[in-house]
């Protein structure tokens, strides 16, 4: 059986940027960003943009 292309890029596509953040990257994102202190939910966060 042959191997997928998309499995032979090695390293490099392990590095790749990720357009989705898990929910703790989200929280640290907004806390960096002033828009949320302790106490707030962290269940319904607003969608957030990678930091570029």
């Amino acid at each position: 059986m042959s191997q997928h292309p998309s499995f032979s890029k090695g390293a490099a596509a392990a590095l790749k940027k990720r357009s989705v953040l898990k929910r703790f990257e989200r929280v640290d994102l907004l806390r960096k960003r002033g828009d949320w202190k302790d106490g707030d939910r962290v269940i319904g966060l607003r969608k957030t943009k990678p930091e570029a």
